[in-house]
């Protein structure tokens, strides 16, 4: 990749290096690692939990670096992210490379050597995914980029419990499916309002190449799909009433918001938006309240 940026003459800040880690991206993932971890049967040491927590949100430091390493291009072009450190010439692209690397580097090793190796390896993969699959072939070259690269943003919970029990298991897949099946309908929502941004970069979202009509039957099928598999944690023994009462109530809104989108009914997309990532929020946390007032039918 080259970039003409011109440098500007003050160097980096704490916080451009900050910004390089998508913190706000970064907190969600910590979280969904959290409820992983907490939900695992087993125990573990309260310092290793820690440790696994924070590996974790490095790793996905370290992926928002090299993200806005290679797409510097693209996110010149985008008003979304044009204020961005790398294409603002505030960090050079060669740093915020070398930032990315040593970050990978240092959390899969110390979630290796302090947890255990399948954590650490899940966490490697998911670096990966993030970076080569998503980044550097998927988001440039299909509209179901979302679809398939929403894989790496799915696996926090799967590491937290793999952290604890050194096993992955199907409790741990249905969290890493309601995930999953969140991500399009939260992205193509934000896509739906940023569809010139995303055409002027050159990038193939699914409003840009099948059109904003597609994309909303899109978001409405993906969200009944999604909402049908909150069921599982449920179904599977690890959830209880708190967790049922918030999966039904939020799901009826979010369901509601997905066909306003479906209808083109004004300002929809930019709600669903919003709803969703509080949505995915309340979701988990009832599960974490569940299981830390010991009221939660816990998987052994």
């Amino acid at each position: 990749m080259s970039l003409n940026i011109e440098q500007v003459e003050a160097g980096a800040s704490a916080h451009d290096f900050l910004v390089l880690l998508k913190p706000r991206v970064m907190s969600l993932v910590v979280f969904t690692g959290l409820v992983g971890l907490a939900l695992a049967p087993g125990h573990i040491h309260p310092f290793i939990a820690f440790v696994a927590l924070l590996c974790i949100a490095v790793g996905a430091g370290a992926s928002g670096a090299l993200n806005m390493w290679f797409d510097a291009d693209i996110d010149a072009l985008m008003e979304r992210t044009r204020a961005r450190p790398v294409p603002q010439g505030r960090i050079g692209a060669d740093e915020a490379c070398g930032f990315g690397l040593v970050l990978s580097i240092a959390s899969v090793m110390t979630m290796g050597l302090a947890v255990n190796w399948l954590a650490a390896g899940l966490l490697a993969f998911t670096i990966f995914f993030y970076v080569v699959i998503y980044t550097m072939w998927l988001k440039r070259s299909t509209p179901q980029n979302i679809v398939i690269g929403g894989a790496a943003g799915a696996l926090p919970p799967v590491i937290g419990w793999a952290a604890v029990t050194g096993h992955v298991e199907v409790p741990a897949l249905a969290l890493f499916t309601i995930i999953f099946l969140w991500t399009p309908p939260h992205f193509w929502s934000l896509a739906l309002n940023r569809r010139e941004d995303y055409a002027r970069a050159g990038v193939p979202m699914m409003p840009v190449v099948s059109g904003e009509t597609a994309t909303r039957r899109q978001i409405a099928l993906y969200s009944v799909v999604m909402v049908a598999s909150t069921v599982a944690p449920i179904e599977l023994g690890f959830a209880g009433p708190l967790y049922a009462a918030t999966a039904l109530c939020a799901g009826a809104g979010f369901l509601l918001l997905a066909m306003a989108v479906a209808t083109a009914r004004r300002g929809a997309s930019r709600r669903l938006f919003g709803f969703s990532i509080l949505y995915l929020f309340a979701l988990f946390a009832s599960l974490l309240v569940e299981r830390w007032a010991g009221v939660s039918p816990l998987v052994t």
